[in-house]
């Protein structure tokens, strides 16, 4: 229930909050899915002589 054109309810607020809450983390784990990102990383040095 609005009261004015500008204002809305703390109920209303919420959530609307919450849906943007919702497409922001699915949004962030398409980008930065952890099996996408583990295949492009770099390999870890295998050991042998360190760089001097």
């Amino acid at each position: 229930m609005k009261k004015n054109n500008d204002q809305i309810t703390r109920k209303e607020a919420i959530k609307k909050m919450g849906k943007y809450a919702a497409l922001t983390a699915a949004g962030t784990f398409l980008i930065l899915n952890p099996k996408k990102a583990h295949a492009q990383s770099n390999p870890n040095d295998p050991g042998g002589d360190p760089v001097r």
